[in-house]
């Protein structure tokens, strides 16, 4: 759930939602009307996403968002954006690090200004600024 909140003049969202685990199972999402498996146990980790691929799976989704959203503000058309996401976890404490991504975008609107674009996907992307605290981000946007 997203709840709105006007505080000290700022806008604020919060979000919610619900997680759950069996033992010696696995474990779900639940948020909205949506449920999201994720691997907990050795006999799903080739067959459930962990939580380090859903981590990048929000990463990507927010990306993807923003592209509708600026595909709007900026003019553009497109047929379909996809992403590669990859990163490296790191140790001690474990943490991901040097998150790369190639974005493509099919498009063959003039308008699609693709510097623009990764300008404002960095500014305004929530999850991405969220996860520039703490990793390095690279990509590439790509218009084919």
């Amino acid at each position: 759930m997203r709840r709105l909140n006007k505080t000290n003049a700022a806008l604020t969202m919060e979000f919610t939602l619900n997680s759950e685990s069996v033992a010696r199972s696995d474990g779900s999402i639940i948020v909205k009307e949506s449920i999201i498996n994720f691997g907990t146990t050795d006999d799903t980790a080739d067959t459930l996403p962990s939580p380090a691929e859903l981590f990048l799976g929000s990463f990507s989704s927010c990306i993807l968002k923003n592209v509708e959203r600026f595909s709007k503000m900026l003019k553009f058309e497109y047929q379909k954006a996809s992403i590669q996401v990859s990163a490296k976890r790191l140790e001690d404490p474990p943490r991901m690090g040097d998150i790369t991504y190639k974005l493509s975008i099919y498009s063959t609107d003039k308008n699609l200004n693709t510097h623009l674009l990764k300008k404002n996907i960095k500014k305004f992307g929530t999850i991405y600024n969220t996860v520039k605290t703490s990793c390095k981000i690279s990509g590439n946007i790509l218009q084919v």
